[in-house]
């Protein structure tokens, strides 16, 4: 297969084995470099061995206007720690020969065009990297950005939402990469008690137009909630309610402990 084949690269295999025994895919996110990047060096093989079928990997950033306090405290530890693009890179770089999780970034585009918008599909390739989430870059904007992720072989995730048109929606479902991340709510990241009642028409909608794996994130922060999006989708997506674990942590070991934790108690909810 090609590299701008939907159905190649590491994202793409791991959904079809999930869907050969017929699983779901459970997506931790973590802030890189919260508290510093020796924690994060440690919590991604923690959080593959805990279940993650892939990982999310937040790039700090000053202005990270998606996200809700939770987040946006990580990200802020994570400056302070001197975290920047080219480190996260490169410890991605570090682990990936004995890591074989996909492994997909979350950022915003200033951090990831200021690097180039050729050189960073090269970097993130030569990193490892097999899929990277670009908050506020909607497709139309920077074509050329996305079309040299696909050059690169790395999947360009696209998100949708539930104010997204129908007809934007068909063409998101078209043009993304690895899965279609669709942001359950309107509104910031963060844990929820409840999820949107509409998420399950919201989905069925998505469905309608889409080819390719639609993982949930936003709000989901329970393993009963995690089990109640898996009925829906193809994977569920959680970050606040993970970030929250590593921030009340005692100690870094703690830290890691604890998020592998609760990830194999996430996974449990979707095997069980």
């Amino acid at each position: 297969m090609s590299p701008a084949d939907p159905r190649s690269g590491r994202l793409a295999e791991r959904f079809a084995a999930l869907r050969a025994r017929g699983e779901k895919a459970l997506i931790p996110f973590v802030t890189a470099g919260d508290p510093d990047l020796g924690v994060t060096e440690a919590l991604l093989p923690a959080l593959a061995a805990a279940g993650a079928d892939a990982i999310e990997l937040g790039v700090p950033w000053s202005d990270p206007v998606a996200e809700g306090p939770t987040i946006q405290r990580s990200s802020e530890r994570a400056l302070r720690a001197g975290t920047t693009l080219r480190r996260v890179l490169n410890l991605v770089k570090s682990v990936r020969p004995t890591l074989e999780v996909p492994l997909v970034l979350m950022g915003y585009a200033n951090s990831f065009l200021t690097m180039g918008e050729q050189r960073f599909p090269e970097a993130a390739r030569e990193a490892g990297i097999d899929g990277v989430i670009t908050v506020d870059c909607p497709p139309e904007e920077e074509p050329g950005y996305f079309a040299a992720l696909e050059a690169c072989g790395v999947d360009g995730i696209l998100l949708a939402a539930p104010t997204t048109r129908p007809e934007r929606l068909a063409m998101l479902a078209r043009r993304t990469r690895g899965f279609l991340y669709y942001v359950s709510l309107t509104g910031v990241t963060g844990a929820r008690r409840e999820l949107p009642p509409e998420l399950e028409e919201n989905l069925a909608r998505i469905r309608a137009v889409s080819q390719v794996p639609v993982c949930v994130g936003f709000g989901i922060s329970t393993p009963e909630q995690a089990r109640h999006v898996a009925r829906l989708a193809d994977g569920v997506v959680v970050g606040s309610a993970l970030v929250d674990r590593i921030a009340g942590a005692p100690s870094r070991e703690a830290a890691v402990t604890e998020a592998a934790s609760f990830v194999a108690s996430l996974g449990a909810a979707l095997r069980g």
